[in-house]
């Protein structure tokens, strides 16, 4: 029979009392986070635990695992979860744009209100809307640029060094998108009074009304990416120029227009197949499509990489494979 050591049994019982007790606490800590993360109310601040890859909350009795994001809600941010992550992310940027915004007000109302040459930019863009929704998309980029154009914050540590280093960035950053925005407004002005005083055949007008509204929809500041926004004046110049051109040269400007349209109606067609889901692949061909606008009808303005309706097509049927 087999003798044990009381001193032995003393130290294992304590030992598994405190393995108990550290069992329990880290339980009743996760329930914590667990509970913060479930709770149906509004955040003004990053006041809850570290958002995972996968979250489950508990929302009115049931429980919900999904890909979390801060979902804005005008005066915070409320967490939510979604089967996908494409649903997730473009959400979850506006709420951390809307929590970043509640944490610097004060230089935020000052940048709203001294935004250089917003009026003068406000009159080109009333064919598309109002002084109000520019300086809502200067603002935005502005916020997108200086704050969220690396990695993400996931926890409230990380999410206050991101808050403490786009600060002194901002105002800087929204000078720069602002003079980009007057760029753009500008150039797209000329086009419009190019086009309108040009007296082309009807498909080359229709083509080139299409692409404007393309390229300067109501929201261009915000729904157009960094990089490609940088390109809008040389893509609104390159048309002024294909006007030129078309008056000297009418037959080249419809063999051009004849080259382009093929894959332009291919991707179109694929776009409205879509229904508004997005295709990375099929948004930077979207952008190919520009770049051979501008090698086709506007060739001296050149193209930061070479393009060609050949070069298109192999890159249309590597998407299709």
């Amino acid at each position: 029979m087999q003798s044990v050591n009381p001193v032995n049994e003393a130290n294992a019982a304590h030992v598994g009392s405190a393995a108990n007790v550290a069992h329990a606490a880290h339980a009743a800590h996760a329930d914590e986070q667990s509970a913060a993360l479930s709770e149906d109310r509004v955040h003004t601040s990053w006041d809850f635990a570290e958002l995972p890859e996968l979250l489950e909350i508990r929302r009115k009795g049931q429980v919900l695992v999904g890909f979390p994001a801060l979902v804005d809600q005008g005066s915070g941010v409320r967490i939510e979860v979604f089967d996908e992550p494409e649903q997730a992310q473009p959400l979850h940027r506006q709420g951390l744009r809307r929590l970043i915004a509640l944490q610097i007000r004060e230089p935020l109302k000052f940048l709203e209100k001294n935004i250089a040459d917003l009026q003068r930019m406000a009159v080109a863009y009333m064919p598309l809307g109002t002084e109000q929704e520019l300086r809502e998309q200067i603002i935005q980029v502005s916020l997108d640029r200086a704050f969220l154009a690396e990695v993400l914050p996931s926890d409230a540590s990380s999410f206050a060094r991101l808050v403490e280093q786009g600060r002194p960035r901002l105002n800087l950053v929204a000078q720069e998108v602002a003079r980009l925005a007057g760029q753009v407004l500008a150039e797209h002005a000329a086009a419009v009074r190019k086009l309108r005083d040009a007296r082309l055949p009807k498909e080359t007008q229709e083509d080139i009304q299409a692409q404007l509204q393309r390229l300067l929809g109501k929201r261009f500041l915000s729904d157009t990416p960094w990089l490609q926004l940088q390109q809008l004046p040389r893509y609104l110049k390159a048309v002024v120029l294909r006007v030129d051109k078309q008056r000297a040269d009418a037959v080249r400007d419809q063999q051009r227009l004849a080259e382009l349209r093929p894959l332009e109606q291919r991707w179109l067609r694929r776009l409205q197949e879509l229904r508004g889901r997005r295709d990375e692949r099929l948004e930077e061909f979207r952008w190919l499509l520009e770049e051979l606008r501008v090698s086709l009808f506007a060739q001296e303005l050149r193209t930061p990489q070479p393009v060609s309706v050949k070069r298109l097509e192999k890159v249309w049927a590597q998407m299709q494979a």
